[in-house]
């Protein structure tokens, strides 16, 4: 599974936004595939959700990520692994590797400058420990490119990205915008759309693998979940991790 966990940025001296933020969110997923656990507020103005740790799950926490980095005003932490089941309603009520893993991201991910804080955490092995530096790196850029992207060129990238991508689309955004052609594909190239575009995909297939990487998630008596049974609780589950080491 994904776990985000999301932080605001100076929250000691600005409002709470956590209500905007959970909007956002639920407008970003809906409609689309990987959310298992809908976003909501944990403690003080942190959010959180899961998402499946599949192709859709990770295109769709990369889309997640990106919006919040493009508002500056939030510390995403990302945690890859297994989660106990049943999963709660609530994304607070959670527990597993994946949990505790953007926990320790999102702390991570406070250290940043605006626009990059973002930080991903995956299991231990030199393996898995690559691949999260690989992302982080990547979510990393793609922060840094849209935090210095003009306004006109924001206005560029937001109409083309709600047209068809077919041939007249540059065309098209034109118009909406009442400006050249000319002026269009200036603030496109100056915005590093088509390479932040080119990159995303990559971004995606690399969570998705790291989550296949991360084992299966944790049901009643210590089996993989797809072969359990119900009737044991989350905290049977808690109690067996404690006694067999497992973090």
């Amino acid at each position: 599974m994904i776990v985000l966990t999301v932080d605001q940025r100076g929250s000691t001296h600005a409002e709470d936004r956590v209500p905007q933020v959970l909007d956002d969110l639920a407008q970003w997923s809906e409609g689309g595939a990987g959310l298992v656990v809908p976003f909501s507020r944990t403690v003080g103005d942190e959010v959180q959700g899961v998402l499946v740790g599949s192709d859709d799950g990770a295109r769709l926490a990369v889309d997640l990520t990106l919006g919040l980095l493009r508002d500056q005003g939030w510390s995403i932490g990302i945690g890859v692994g297994p989660v106990e089941l049943p999963l709660p309603a609530e994304s607070r009520n959670g527990r597993g590797p994946a949990f505790y893993r953007a926990r320790d991201a999102v702390e991570r991910a406070k250290t940043r400058t605006r626009g990059t804080s973002v930080a991903v955490e995956g299991p231990d092995d030199p393996t898995g420990a690559n691949r999260a530096n690989e992302i982080e790196s990547l979510l990393r850029l793609l922060g840094a490119v849209r935090a210095r992207r003009t306004p006109q060129g924001w206005e560029a990238v937001d109409v083309l990205a709600g047209l068809d991508d077919r041939p007249g689309r540059q065309k098209a955004a034109a118009q909406a915008l009442a400006v050249s052609e000319q002026a269009v594909s200036q603030r496109v190239r100056t915005a590093l759309w088509q390479e932040e575009e080119a990159v995303r995909p990559l971004a995606a297939r690399l969570l998705a693998e790291l989550a296949g990487l991360s084992g299966p998630d944790i049901g009643p008596v210590g089996k993989p979940a797809e072969a359990r049974g119900s009737g044991t609780t989350n905290d049977d589950v808690r109690d067996e991790l404690r006694g067999t080491g497992t973090p």
